[in-house]
């Protein structure tokens, strides 16, 4: 039986049956030999068989938690965080390997994405329904994408419109904390080559939640509306994948109570277009020789205004790769490709609480074509080596080469050694990825930044170990991470004021983790994680730990399916650990601003799934244990000072939320 006629969720390939003998949504594989019935379930998360160390997670593991954005996305997986909204623009990022998701490459099916002033947003433009899967690399990635994956790529699969026919799926959530959404997904085969799909998401969240009491938002107030159209062709010697989006977005947030005469108020509009067009052509079907092209152009703008400063962006980017792949044989294979990049950033900006201030303007151009070639040699399924070379030239900075290699051995079956090595490059836009901490009071001082680099060496052993009567799967990695040159954001140097500069001195980061999954009994599985992080930068002469960045992670998770599969239970623990804080200043009492440090912190996250012939309800709550950061604002009560910081966030800014969701599919419009 195909695993594509069956149902995941909401955006389901089929009903879902309430009677014993119907297909789950977790069942790969029936075969029926002698009246005995074998069944092989669907992992949420699987490890990826190439060269590269990574794992994909699909709808299935999504469905374990509210799954409402990409940010929400790795509640249940060890590998990934996500740092916690501040209270000036209430977005998330993504760290990997310890750092920060700027040093992770982006990619929707393949193609680079969410760049530049996109970056600190892109988190919450990705809606959850409209995923199939997401496939996570770590370390440095292939040269294919790109020079720009430091500590690994992030890929987003979409639900395809020539998987699910003539159907159509919706999802509806609510929470305790006064936010809503809907998503609706429909698909038309319009004959046996042609199919397209319409993609919809709504959000909007209108609480004024003030949980501490400090007089401001702790989360601003969202509405966002997006809309997609994707097509697809199947042609006898060639593939091809078309579409278009459109999204645009209000935040609001600031003081929730105008008590004062002069309230501080934040906001930030923001709207997003692209296309998108993926053309393969085949051939030599024996050999799977193909040439592909891959096109992708967006354009982003966002106004932002925090209390009389301001930040306006208008970015162009366009992206184009052409792609040759062969097999000389089984075992050689070749990979070579030409690519081209181009990204405008129009900046106009006022860094000071005076309006009679005249705003600056900044205009940034870069043009990066460049080349890869990279060679795969698979030997008897045991071993894999994969090498890479990348070099391009930028009207910035040069030209650059990026060296990237992969292994991956397995002297039997049950284990799997992987070792990665390479480099990579990024350029920075200071104020486009960071503007959020005009929110601040404290001066913002931008020095002339270069292009950041560093080299990435990770290493790691799998095995799936038999254990009474079941599998055990165990996976344990190492990850240092080197930077030659880095955009430092400077806390530490001065009180009044965030200096945002190049790297003088050393930066790097040690990251360990280990992980078990065990499935306990029928239809319940465990896994436990551990990860410990070193990530140390040199501020103003002297190497320490990076601030608000937690040394380690725990984290424990069960889920269970009834036998009927008509009840899903989920649970997440993570254990948060403590971590620094920047240096903190002595106010007039003498005594010091803030705490040197923040101490560790569990959260626990539950979750009830009921399943239906064609819908499914699902009823949680985020953060049982109540833990929060009770001091989300420095100087609340003064706004327009100098002191006044919301910008240093380590922990949840809520306690307890409660939602319910329901997701509806139609199996035949």
């Amino acid at each position: 039986m195909n695993y594509r006629n069956t149902i995941l969720g909401i955006i389901a390939m089929s009903p879902i049956s309430s009677s014993a003998q119907e297909v789950k949504p977790d069942t790969l594989q029936t075969q029926e030999v002698q009246e005995v019935v074998v069944s092989a379930r669907r992992s949420g998360v699987s490890r990826l068989h190439g060269a590269e160390n990574g794992f994909k997670i699909n709808q299935q593991e999504l469905f374990k938690a509210a799954c409402c954005n990409l940010g929400s996305s790795f509640v249940t997986n060890p590998s990934v965080d996500v740092s916690y909204p501040d209270a000036a623009i209430g977005s998330r990022q993504i760290k990997l390997l310890g750092l920060s998701g700027i040093y992770v490459q982006m990619l929707c099916e393949n193609l680079p994405d969410f760049r530049g002033a996109a970056t600190p947003y892109a988190l919450g433009y990705v809606p959850g329904p409209w995923m199939q899967s997401i496939q996570v690399s770590k370390g440095a990635a292939s040269v294919k994408n790109g020079y720009e994956s430091i500590t690994g790529q992030i890929n987003i699969e979409y639900l395809k419109p020539d998987e699910q026919a003539n159907s159509a799926s919706a999802n509806l959530y609510g929470n305790t904390n006064g936010m809503m959404e809907g998503n609706f997904d429909g698909n038309l085969l319009i004959n046996n080559r042609l199919s397209t799909e319409i993609l919809g998401h709504f959000e909007n969240s209108w609480g004024h939640h003030d949980g501490n009491g400090d007089g401001f938002q702790d989360m601003p107030n969202t509405r966002q509306y997006h809309l997609a159209n994707r097509w697809k062709w199947k042609g006898d010697r060639n593939r091809l994948q078309t579409g278009i989006s459109a999204l645009t977005e209000q935040r609001t947030s600031g003081q929730a109570h105008e008590a004062s005469p002069h309230p501080f108020h934040i906001k930030t509009d923001a709207n997003r277009y692209q296309a998108y067009l993926k053309n393969a052509f085949f051939i030599n079907p024996e050999h799977n020789s193909n040439l592909a092209l891959m096109l992708n152009a967006t354009m982003y703008t966002t106004d932002a205004v925090f209390g009389h400063k301001t930040y306006a962006g208008h970015q162009k980017n366009m992206y184009a790769q052409l792609v040759y792949e062969t097999d000389f044989t089984p075992e050689h294979k070749l990979s070579a490709g030409i690519s081209f990049i181009h990204d405008y950033l129009g900046q106009k900006f006022r860094l000071e609480h005076d309006r009679n201030t005249s705003e600056l303007r900044l205009k940034e151009r870069e043009n990066v074509p460049g080349a890869y070639v990279q060679y795969t040699f698979e030997k008897d399924s045991r071993l894999t080596f994969m090498a890479g070379l990348r070099v391009d030239h930028s009207n910035l900075w040069g030209l650059f080469l990026t060296p990237r290699m992969h292994v991956k051995y397995s002297p039997s079956a049950p284990y799997t050694l992987r070792f990665s090595a390479g480099k990579g490059y990024r350029t920075p836009h200071a104020l486009a990825e960071n503007h959020f901490l005009l929110a601040s009071g404290r001066k913002l001082i931008i020095g002339n930044l270069g292009q950041e680099a560093a080299w990435n060496l990770g290493i790691s052993a799998a095995a799936d170990i038999a254990f009474l009567g079941k599998t055990l799967k165990i996976n344990g990695e190492y990850y240092f991470t080197d930077f030659q040159r880095q955009m430092v954001i400077d806390y530490d140097s001065d009180p009044l004021a965030v200096r945002i500069g190049n790297l003088k001195g050393k930066s790097y980061s040690h990251t360990l983790q280990v992980d078990m999954t065990y499935p306990i009994i029928e239809g319940m599985s465990l896994t436990a994680a551990f990860r410990r992080n070193i990530v140390r930068m040199t501020y103003n002469g002297t190497t320490m730990d990076k601030p608000l960045n937690s040394k380690y992670k725990g984290l424990l998770t069960a889920s269970y399916k009834t036998p009927l599969r008509l009840w899903q239970f989920d649970a997440t623990l993570q254990l948060n650990g403590g971590g620094r804080m920047p240096q903190p200043y002595e106010k007039e009492n003498g005594k010091m601003a803030w705490d040197e440090k923040f101490k560790a912190y569990e959260q626990l996250n539950l979750q009830i799934t009921r399943w239906f012939k064609y819908f499914s309800v699902y009823l949680g709550a985020e953060n049982l244990t109540a833990k929060r950061q009770k001091q989300l604002i420095v100087n609340a009560a003064a706004p327009w000072g100098a002191d006044f910081e919301p910008t240093m966030t380590w922990g949840p800014a809520h306690g307890v939320i409660g939602y319910l969701g329901v997701r509806v599919n139609i199996n035949r419009l």
